[in-house]
């Protein structure tokens, strides 16, 4: 059998528990000691099953929420979110959330908190050992199995995370700006091994990011979000060829043609939200022109 023809059977075996996630007309709204505040409304989208779907938007626009939303952790103000056809009524195990602040027992180690979840779930232990020592090898967490998160690097925490959230092998992974604490080249080095995992396991992703690269080296589609509050300005289709290699995509035209679409309405969304006086959008301006600016070359946005 091929890789394709692989590939193309685990997305019909996975297509009944795999129709992703939606959210119709949600608004999602506080209460604060001066009155109300509506971070989400009217946002509709759908994170479609089997692909990678990233999220992107100025800073402090309600991204976030968005997660928490989705996740099951609040419920919305108003609107309806399903995912895999159902109301969302709570968490569940059929969504994954791995957020920027790190998540590992203290007290387990790196091997007992990457098979935490289906050793929680009685699954056979057999199976769960040999599931972890291929993600621990596959995210160089070898020689440090046995260690404790505080005696790891912040890299390695991460890492290990991203791994233990691979294991529970949810029906949608959703990732809030994970990789941001990470240095250049473990930066890159994960982010080209999810995007290939995500891709052989037809995966249902929704990833949240400010950095431009990032978000067109890891999308089939970029939801392009508006200012607080947020909903979906524009969907992006990402036709690039994968697999795709960060050091080659930056000079690739295509890519640089998305990029510029991407930066532009991105400036005018935090431009917006600027003139109205949205304090919380400067630095993502500020960010902005310096990415604009001839010396800048990372694309980070925030």
């Amino acid at each position: 059998m091929s890789p394709g023809e692989a590939r193309s059977n685990r997305v019909e075996r996975a297509e009944p528990a795999l129709r992703g996630v939606e959210l119709i007309d949600v608004e999602k709204t506080y209460r604060t000691s001066t009155g109300t505040r509506t971070v989400v409304k009217n946002c509709s989208f759908r994170v479609e099953p089997g692909r990678f779907s990233v999220m992107i938007g100025p800073s402090g626009a309600g991204k976030s929420t968005l997660i928490r939303l989705i996740a099951g952790f609040e419920p919305p103000t108003s609107g309806e979110i399903l995912a895999g056809g159902k109301p969302v009524r709570g968490p569940g195990k059929d969504r994954q959330v791995m957020f920027q602040e790190t998540a590992l027992f203290p007290w387990m180690t790196t091997s007992e908190n990457i098979s935490y979840g289906p050793r929680a779930r009685g699954e056979l232990i057999d199976q769960v050992r040999g599931s972890a020592q291929a993600l621990t090898t596959r995210m160089g967490l070898d020689r440090f199995r046995h260690l404790y998160p505080a005696q790891l690097s912040g890299g390695m925490q991460r890492r290990a995370e991203l791994a233990r959230a691979m294991m529970n092998e949810p029906a949608v992974m959703i990732l809030d700006e994970p990789f941001r604490g990470l240095d250049s080249m473990t930066k890159r080095l994960t982010l080209e091994y999810y995007a290939e995992y995500s891709q052989e396991a037809a995966r249902t992703n929704l990833f949240v990011t400010t950095d431009v690269d990032e978000a067109i080296f890891l999308a089939d589609r970029v939801l392009v979000m508006t200012g607080i509050p947020t909903r979906v300005r524009t969907v992006v289709e990402i036709d690039l060829p994968r697999p795709r290699r960060l050091a080659t995509i930056v000079d690739d035209d295509r890519a640089s043609e998305l990029k510029a679409g991407l930066l532009a309405i991105l400036h005018e969304e935090a431009a917006k939200a600027f003139a109205a006086g949205g304090k919380e959008t400067a630095d993502f301006v500020d960010a902005y022109r310096r990415h604009a600016s001839p010396t800048s070359s990372n694309g980070e946005l925030a």
